[in-house]
């Protein structure tokens, strides 16, 4: 009996897509007013050249676009499966990229990674310092002898879960801490894990077109260190999430720990593969991500503020409005999607371009104004 496919988890072709036919629901989506940046770029020409192409890992221009077919409420709508993928079919991710990162000219420009924490010139200030509730600096990383988990397989996850474990063994100091597999937590573990919002679960229908969910839940896992100040996720989406978090709004401390998390990884790695080179990584796109979004740096930093009066005269567009001016987002009470109630979670928008101590500054420069607009709002 044929297995049922969860949309929520499997990979799912479009019809004409799985067949390598130009896809009829594009033509429908290039018709909106409103389209990814997948929809704005693609073109018949581009397919009917690169239709037939596979990388040396097999992945496809079907492959690249079948979340923005599949999904035409995608922002971006394409993602690579190896580091080929952006050389190979630069038509499309050249465009998708330069849409995306703002500014940046792939013919001129180069990516450089700085995360040298004496570097922030901005400080919070003090108003701001009160209302932040938490701190979250994330960034993403992909190993260079393995294909991105969209073009991976069962085996490829559970070899990067195998090979990061041992990884995990040399971690010391603060950075030591315990490895939970997905195959194999405890209920009381996987409770613990969720209350305290560290567990990744997977159910994304975008994420499963793309092919991050496939085999569910082999090779996922979370590390998680004594203090519970810095996690890994593994096989999440990107092969590894290095995060650094803790209450407060200590920003310097949480970007010196990512910052130290992620070179631990690295001469880990180098540790106990014996290469020289351990990071998927490009003279211009920088670190090299499944989705273009998060090309160069791969991070994502980010503060809960708690500003009760602003969101009830402006609202959540206000408060975006105001940080997309000045290279931020905002995001809901809970990340991406989720409600907004009393607080918002400010973080950097760009990532590709410019060093990490750069969007770290961008985020506490956005925070202080949205802190000093709260205050200026009578009760």
């Amino acid at each position: 009996m044929a297995k049922v496919l969860d949309p929520y988890y499997d990979l799912i072709m479009d019809e004409d897509l799985a067949n390598n036919e130009w896809p009829k629901l594009l033509d429908e989506h290039q018709k909106q007013e409103k389209q990814s940046i997948m929809a704005q770029t693609m073109t018949k020409e581009i397919w009917d050249k690169y239709k037939d192409h596979k990388t040396a890992n097999g992945w496809t221009l079907a492959r690249a676009i079948n979340t923005g077919v599949t999904n035409p409420t995608s922002f971006l709508g394409c993602h690579a499966g190896d580091m080929e993928s952006y050389s190979d079919f630069a038509p499309l991710f050249n465009g998708a990229v330069e849409a995306y990162h703002v500014g940046f000219d792939m013919e001129t420009m180069k990516h450089v990674t700085d995360m040298d924490v004496k570097k922030i010139g901005t400080a919070l200030e003090d108003h701001a310092q009160k209302k932040i509730i938490s701190t979250r600096i994330r960034c993403a990383r992909n190993l260079s002898f393995f294909p991105l988990n969209t073009c991976g397989t069962k085996k490829t996850r559970e070899d990067i879960a195998e090979l990061m474990e041992g990884v995990f063994g040399t971690f010391t100091g603060d950075l030591a801490g315990t490895f939970y597999r997905h195959t194999t937590m405890t209920e009381d573990e996987i409770k613990s894990l969720v209350d305290k919002h560290f567990l990744f679960r997977g159910k994304d229908k975008m994420q499963a077109a793309s092919g991050y969910h496939a085999d569910w839940p082999h090779g996922r896992g979370i590390f998680v260190s004594k203090d519970e100040k810095f996690l890994m996720w593994l096989n999440e989406g990107d092969h590894l999430r290095i995060i650094s978090m803790e209450q407060g709004g200590d920003i310097p401390s949480v970007f010196d720990r990512l910052g130290r998390g992620a070179a631990a990884v690295e001469e880990g790695l180098k540790k106990v593969t014996s290469r020289d080179e351990v990071y998927m990584s490009h003279p211009v796109l920088g670190m090299i991500t499944c989705c273009p979004t998060n090309l160069g740096t791969g991070m994502r930093g980010s503060g809960h503020i708690l500003i009760p009066k602003l969101i009830a005269k402006i609202g959540f567009e206000g408060i975006d409005k105001v940080a997309r001016s000045m290279n931020c987002q905002a995001r809901g009470s809970t990340g991406e999607h989720s409600e907004v109630i009393d607080r918002v979670d400010i973080s950097n928008w760009r990532r590709l371009g410019y060093p990490e101590y750069n969007l770290v500054e961008d985020m506490i420069k956005c925070v202080n104004v949205i802190s000093q607009m709260e205050d200026e709002i009578e009760d």
